[in-house]
């Protein structure tokens, strides 16, 4: 049974039930905003005097993975263990910025969930024009832990939060103190910082991590999956690539496997997806190592790719029911960068959609310790395919781009084999479905 507070209201977490691991959900009515939600680690003093206990959109995880937050669908869910945190970390506190000219005030309902245990409801009526709120907190006391909801209101950003606990922005200069006596080197600053790439070809260049490589590279496509919307006249399936003997060939021998599946896509709206409607997208990528062969990672044909080995580019596993609130994601070897030349990041309208302009879709490129890179699907129009953007590497830098181009089939021409002419990666193509 789940409990509702209300602002100000406690209870130990032994009354409530939920033990010491459990979810904490932070769903928010956006209303358009761009909302970023955190957890920030704090010691006995109310103070981040650790930065790496800030979780956030560009730290998905504390160091031992005690508190680990997945983004996606207009929810952040933060996985807690509290039997992992250190002794120094006193409370968790939860909180949500928001960013642009809107302030708290435009939020819709929005919620956080304990677990099964505790819902704590409130919206933007409960505030006026802050740009932060501190919504809750579980803190230790007397040897318990408790939690609190908060609903607090505070008039600066996700800046001005992190300074309030004593944190770090990277890029702010700290004041200069005489004489300092020797102490440890400082622990890296948090980047609050992201970069949205607006128009086509705008770019961004990444930096390595000291000693070389760019760690886990995490491709995520988000999209707005709740919206319902026409589908397209009788799309046609997107199709497999189809190469050469040796690697090439291993990687994508499906032959026989595509043959037998040729209704598997209609059919997706079936068993898999019956009841449902909305926005389905899939993602994929292009790839081109830096010895010349290339290939292609997508859930179609079940082409999925290998972190660990070549191509160094896995996609996660595809949601066949198209609910996975964390949207789909794909996965880049940051330290074999140097086997890759490019990939090519594209989506394509697997159910749901007419047009790109109603996904609302959203692609986030991030790497370790780096700014979250954006790239909206904002164009297009009834083309089932578009290629969002390139990751290639020059002279050793990650350099990812906005492509932009939308595909649409043309005869027997897919729209992937389009997409794979305009680019130039000379594939030959044959018609395929999951």
């Amino acid at each position: 049974m789940t409990t509702q507070f209300g602002r100000g209201q406690k209870g130990k977490l032994a009354d409530l039930g939920t033990g010491h691991v459990f979810n904490v959900d932070v769903e928010i009515a956006a209303n358009g905003a761009s909302v970023d939600v955190s957890c920030f680690g704090l010691d006995a003093n109310d103070k981040l005097s650790d930065d790496r206990y800030m979780v956030f959109y560009n730290q998905l995880a504390s160091p031992e993975g005690a508190v680990r937050l997945d983004l996606g669908g207009g929810r952040a869910r933060f996985a807690v263990n509290l039997d992992q945190l250190p002794s120094s970390i006193a409370k968790l506190v939860f909180v949500a910025a928001i960013d642009g000219a809107a302030t708290m005030r435009t939020l819709g309902a929005s919620a956080l969930t304990l677990g099964s245990a505790v819902r704590f409801p409130w919206s933007g009526a409960d505030f006026g024009d802050e740009k932060a709120l501190i919504v809750a907190e579980i803190y230790r006391r007397d040897g318990q832990w408790r939690f609190g909801a908060v609903g607090q209101g505070f008039n600066g950003g996700l800046s001005a939060l992190l300074k309030n606990f004593g944190g770090t922005e990277a890029g702010s200069s700290a004041p200069a103190a005489p004489a300092p006596a020797p102490a440890p080197a400082p622990k890296p600053a948090v980047s609050l910082s992201k970069v949205t790439l607006d128009k086509r070809g705008d770019k961004v260049s990444l930096d390595k991590r000291p000693g070389g490589g760019y760690g886990r590279i995490h491709v995520n496509l988000n999209w707005n999956q709740a919206a319902i919307a026409p589908p397209p006249a009788s799309p046609p399936p997107p199709s497999s690539a189809a190469r050469g003997g040796g690697f090439l060939d291993r990687l994508t021998s499906m032959a026989g496997d595509l043959a037998n599946k040729a209704g598997e896509m209609a059919n997706k709206a079936g068993a898999a997806r019956k009841g449902r409607s909305g926005i389905d997208l899939d993602l994929g990528c292009m790839y081109e190592l830096a010895d010349g062969r290339r290939g292609l990672v997508q859930a179609l044909g079940n082409t999925f790719g290998d972190y660990e080995r070549e191509p160094f580019i896995q996609l996660d596993a595809d949601d066949r029911t198209g609910a996975a609130a964390n949207g789909e994601n794909l996965f880049i070897n940051g330290e074999r960068f140097d086997k890759i030349k490019r990939a090519v990041i594209f989506s394509f309208i697997y159910e749901g959609a007419a047009n790109w302009g109603v996904t609302n879709g959203v692609v986030t490129v991030t790497a370790p310790g780096q700014a979250p890179v954006e790239v909206k699907l904002d164009g297009g129009d009834r083309q089932i395919m578009c290629a969002i953007a390139l990751i290639e590497n020059r002279d050793g830098n990650l350099v990812i781009t906005k492509l932009a181009e939308y595909f649409q089939q043309q005869g027997m021409t897919s729209a992937h084999e389009l997409m794979d002419r305009h680019y130039g990666f000379g594939m030959r193509w044959k018609t395929g479905s999951k």
